[in-house]
C-alpha cells in the first residue's frame, strides 16, 4: 500500500457545507453521465430561518443548497445515499453550518489569510491529481459547483481549522512528531512502484458496458497493432495517449499511472512490472479492452523520511489532540452565542463525540482509480 497518510484536515469535523476540501480514500471512477439536481429557487418571502445565534441566520434554501451538493457529492463518487439517513444528513449537515458561522467568528486576520492560502494550495493539488484544467471542470460540472465556489468554502472551513487550532492552543513539537514516525514505521513504508504510461482501446460499449461485436474488437485489435508500431519507432508515447487512449482517467495526463503491486488488474500489473525502462509493451488484453504500455521509471520500496512526512504527522497528531476537545468548545459557542433551531424536526441529538458530520462525505474531485484496474 501507498504510505498510510494521516488525517491532514479539520474539515471532515468542522464541515464544509457540502464541498468537502479534506480528502477520503479514492472512490470510483466517476460516471460521465451522473446527473445534478438543479439549486433551489426559493422566493424570498417564503424561505423561513432555520437556525439562528448571536451574528448570524441560516434560511431554509441555503441549507437546500448544502444538502443538494452534498447529495451530489455521495452521487459522483458512484455512492447512493440511504432514504431514511437524508434527515439525519439534513440535521448533521445543518450543525455544521452552525458550526462553521461560530468559529468562524473567532478567526482572526491571519487565520483568514492562512485559510485561504491553504484553500488555494489544495485546489492546485486537487487539479493536478485529475491532470487538466478541462479534467477539473468535468468533476466540478458534476457537482454544480464553480472553481471560485469550491475554493470559497474551503477557504471558509479551513479558516475555521486555522481559528480553532489556535483558540484551543494546539501545537504538535518536533519531538512528538519525530517519536510518532519512530513508534509507527509502518505507516510510512512506501512500497515497490512503477510509473507507465498507457493506450486503452475498450471493447465494450461505454453507455451500455455491453461487449462490443467481434468485428468491432477486431478492427480494435487492428489499431492497437498500428499504434504499437507507431509508438515502438519513436513517436511521442504521451502523445499517442491522448489522441487515441480511452481511459477517460489518464489520457489528459498521457496515459501515465503510478502505482504499486495490487491496484491493477493482473494482466495489466504484471505486464507494467516486467518491463524495462522506456520499453513498450505488446498487445495487453483485460477485461477493460487492449493496452499497450510504457514504462517511464521503477521505484524502489522505500522508507519515507521523515522531513517528507512531518507535516502530515503534526496535522494528524493536530486533529487527534482537537477531535479530544471540539466538541465541549462547541457546546461552549453555542451556548455564548444562544443558538436555536427553530424547527423541531432538524435538532440533532447531542452526543459526547463530535459535533456531526455528514455520511459518506467526498471530496469535490475525487481521485480516480485507473480504468485499468
Amino acid at each position: 500500500m501507498f504510505m498510510k497518510r494521516m488525517t491532514r484536515s479539520l474539515v471532515p469535523l468542522l464541515a464544509v457545507v457540502g464541498l468537502t476540501a479534506g480528502r477520503v480514500p479514492a472512490a470510483e471512477p466517476v460516471p460521465t453521465n451522473a446527473t445534478v439536481a438543479p439549486l433551489k429557487s426559493t422566493n424570498l418571502f417564503q424561505d423561513p430561518v432555520i437556525a439562528k445565534g448571536k451574528g448570524f441566520e441560516i434560511t431554509r434554501s441555503q441549507l437546500d443548497e448544502t444538502v443538494i451538493r452534498a447529495k451530489s457529492q455521495v452521487a459522483a463518487a458512484g455512492r447512493n445515499l440511504p432514504p431514511d439517513q437524508g434527515a439525519q444528513m439534513e440535521r448533521q449537515l445543518l450543525d455544521q453550518m452552525i458550526t462553521i458561522k461560530l468559529v468562524g467568528a473567532k478567526a482572526t486576520d491571519a487565520d483568514r489569510a492562512e485559510g485561504k492560502a491553504a484553500a488555494e494550495k489544495r485546489f492546485a493539488e486537487a487539479k493536478s491529481r485529475l491532470g487538466s484544467e478541462e479534467a477539473l471542470n468535468r468533476q466540478l460540472k458534476l457537482l454544480g459547483a464553480s472553481q471560485q465556489e469550491v475554493i470559497a468554502k474551503w477557504a471558509e472551513a479551513l479558516t475555521a481549522e486555522a481559528a480553532i487550532k489556535r483558540e484551543l492552543k494546539i501545537d504538535i513539537t518536533d519531538a512528538e512528531a519525530k517519536k510518532f514516525y519512530a513508534d509507527n514505521p509502518s505507516r510510512f513504508e512506501t512500497p515497490e512502484m512503477v510509473r507507465a504510461s498507457h493506450i486503452l482501446l475498450t471493447t465494450s460499449d461505454p453507455a451500455t458496458k455491453t461487449e462490443l461485436s467481434e468485428e468491432r474488437k477486431a478492427a480494435k485489435h487492428k489499431q492497437m497493432e498500428e499504434l504499437l508500431k507507431r509508438a515502438r519507432a519513436g513517436e511521442d508515447f504521451a502523445k499517442l495517449a491522448q489522441e487515441y487512449s480511452e481511459d477517460p482517467g489518464s489520457k489528459d495526463k498521457g496515459g501515465e499511472y503510478k502505482f504499486p503491486r495490487g491496484q491493477m488488474v493482473p494482466e495489466f500489473e504484471a505486464a507494467a512490472f516486467s518491463l524495462q525502462t522506456n520499453q513498450v509493451s505488446e498487445i495487453i488484453t483485460t477485461s477493460f479492452g487492449y493496452h499497450i504500455i510504457k514504462l517511464s521509471e521503477k521505484i524502489p520500496a522505500r522508507q519515507e523520511d521523515y522531513a517528507k512526512v512531518a507535516t502530515n504527522i503534526k496535522d494528524g497528531l493536530a486533529q487527534q489532540a482537537i477531535q479530544k476537545e471540539l466538541p465541549a468548545y462547541i457546546r461552549k459557542l453555542k451556548q455564548e452565542a444562544g443558538v436555536e433551531i427553530l424547527d423541531e424536526k432538524l435538532k440533532l441529538e447531542e452526543t459526547a463525540d463530535t459535533p456531526g458530520t455528514p455520511p459518506n462525505a467526498t471530496p469535490v474531485v475525487p481521485e480516480k482509480k485507473p480504468n485499468a484496474k
